[in-house]
């Protein structure tokens, strides 16, 4: 059984696969406590396996996206193995704090510490400010800056422009913005 705070269908909104068509399945539970995490992944329901792919069938997407909370708490090759059997594309987010499954297509790592894993397809680092910006010794195929959201506007303005500029003069980075929230979606 499987800790499952929310199963959504929606766009990818942040990184490489941005405006991708995704099933999202939300892991409760994280091994960190982020003061500016905006995710609720403490409330859940068990649910088995086969109620999870029963659950994402109902979508006409093939890419499942693995999210949390920290999906590595929970995510196996065994479940990865199963998505794959049904068809499925499968990515996961995660902080890096733990190994990941060795069979997923995509690997997106945000740390907030030292990570466990040493390559990813994908970096993305919170920016609030330039000493916010570590490569945490990962290899990765591509790497982002994501302007930290702090739920203030004129604030949020000030790190966007600071993350610009950070890219311009550091160009191995790219900005990827949460168009999830800039178009108002899940």
């Amino acid at each position: 059984m499987k800790r499952i705070n929310n199963i959504f269908y929606s766009l990818q909104g942040e990184g490489y696969n941005v405006g991708r068509a995704a099933i999202f399945i939300r892991f409760s539970g994280c091994n960190l406590c982020c003061s500016f995490c905006d995710t609720e992944f403490e409330s859940y329901r068990e649910m088995s396996d086969e109620a999870i792919l029963a659950a994402i069938a109902v979508y006409p997407a093939h890419f499942v996206v693995l999210t949390g909370g920290e999906p590595t708490l929970q995510v196996d090759e065994a479940f990865v193995d199963l998505l794959h059997q049904h068809s499925y594309e499968v990515a996961m987010e995660s902080n890096g704090t733990r190994l990941a499954p060795q069979n997923l297509d995509w690997l997106t790592v945000s740390p907030k510490q030292k990570p466990m894993i040493q390559h990813c397809n994908e970096l993305k680092v919170i920016f609030s400010t330039e000493a916010d910006v570590s490569d945490y010794g990962l290899q990765a195929d591509h790497y982002y800056l994501q302007p930290c959201d702090t739920g203030d506007l004129q604030r949020n303005a000030q790190t966007v422009a600071a993350c610009v500029e950070y890219i311009r003069q550091h160009p191995q980075w790219r900005l990827s913005l949460q168009t999830h929230k800039l178009i108002n979606i899940e």
